[in-house]
């Protein structure tokens, strides 16, 4: 399997939703007069957008390492995620500002225009496809062990939850009728809210791999209990680990008898480097420093 050409078919897959939600929301919000089905279609052009990104950083992270790159480009896929993470949150940001705008005159005594079914019958359809597409995207993001693919589906979770809100508040303000119009922008606020913890998220995760974050504690328990299963190796220690993309970076230093040979000492080092790409992938960097034992601790 093709690892980048079977992102490029789940990016295209959102992509496609997205050009058909993003026309259809903008001219329900419009002729529907609904502030957060706008603010819905908005969040449709972010994602439209983040999938042009993904396209775009995955093809360049896709390539193998060269001279200037000895570890590979595979922390532009982590780049990727990052701008996703910027990007919605921009996005959830411009969508509180003007749900609470709206919010504001509301509460000045004017009125808001009531809005039509058609912004109701979007919010629907985003609901269904939206939410389709991040089922899609999670296993496809799962099973290539993709950063980049795993943000963009919850791009699609996200945009599928703030039509929830979206058709919330649009039926509420249908229903319950001129009084309540509120409820429409209000459900854009919470929608924008609920876009900001998401795009925290994506945040925290992206730039503490671009800031060279160890693993979590359990690999890098796994990494040493793996190391010391080896016939003849003691006390893994000194690790460090760190994540380039989709794979994992490993160095550690392990103890050996001082009087085998240099050999012995290399083909022991290397059983453990086969072990540990066994569990981690082929295309884990890992780096084994080999100290004697002292004579005391035999």
């Amino acid at each position: 399997m093709d690892r980048n050409r079977e992102i490029y078919k789940v990016t295209l897959v959102g992509g496609a939703v997205n050009v058909v939600l993003l026309a259809f929301k903008f001219v329900a919000g419009i002729m529907g007069h609904s502030a957060a089905m706008v603010a819905d279609a908005v969040h449709s052009l972010s994602d439209f957008v983040t999938d042009i990104i993904v396209l775009v950083f995955v093809h360049i992270s896709g390539k193998p390492k060269d001279k200037s790159h000895d570890y590979g480009h595979g922390k532009y896929e982590t780049l990727a995620m990052t701008i996703i993470g910027i990007a919605l949150l921009a996005v959830a940001i411009g969508i509180v500002y003007h749900g609470v705008m709206k919010i504001v005159v509301w509460a000045g005594g004017q009125q808001l225009e009531a809005p039509g079914m058609l912004a109701l019958w979007a919010a629907l359809l985003s609901i269904v496809l939206k939410e389709a597409v991040y089922h899609y995207s999670m296993a496809k993001a799962r099973q290539l062990q993709s950063q980049a693919v795993e943000a963009n589906a919850w791009h699609h979770r996200s945009d599928a939850l703030s039509s929830v809100g979206t058709t919330i508040g649009i039926g509420g303000a249908i229903v319950l009728g001129q009084r309540w119009t509120v409820l429409d922008p209000i459900a854009s606020v919470i929608v924008g809210l609920f876009i900001v913890k998401v795009s925290v998220e994506l945040l925290r995760r992206g730039v503490g791999d671009l800031m060279e974050h160890s693993l979590p504690d359990e690999v890098e328990n796994e990494i040493l209990r793996l190391a010391a299963s080896v016939s003849g190796v003691d006390k893994p220690h000194d690790l460090r680990t760190r994540r380039i993309g989709n794979h994992y970076a490993i160095e550690l230093h392990i103890l050996m008898d001082g009087d085998i040979s240099l050999r012995q000492a290399h083909d022991k080092a290397t059983e453990v480097e086969v072990l540990l790409r066994r569990k981690y992938g082929p295309h884990t960097h890992i780096a084994v420093h080999v100290e004697p034992r002292d004579v005391g601790e035999e």
